[in-house]
């Protein structure tokens, strides 16, 4: 696994650990319907994308023509 794999699986796992235990300690209610749902999913996506390698917004922004960085970046 690479450095920037690393960085995804940590982040993401801390923006949904983050998440849980704001709900379950009573500070958010999420089974409601909420934008912190979209917070769930940027988490659960790079999550998701430090051990596939998939992540849609790379495919997009590689389609709208961003150029990939060579130098040593976070995430």
């Amino acid at each position: 696994m690479t450095v920037n794999q690393f960085v995804r699986i940590i982040a993401g796992f801390f923006i949904m650990a983050s998440l849980a235990l704001a709900h379950f300690n009573g500070q958010v209610d999420m089974s409601k319907l909420s934008w912190l749902w979209f917070t769930a999913f940027v988490g659960a996506n790079l999550f998701q994308s430090g051990f596939t390698k998939f992540c849609p917004l790379d495919t997009i922004l590689k389609k709208l023509g961003v150029k990939e960085s060579t130098g040593n970046s976070c995430a």
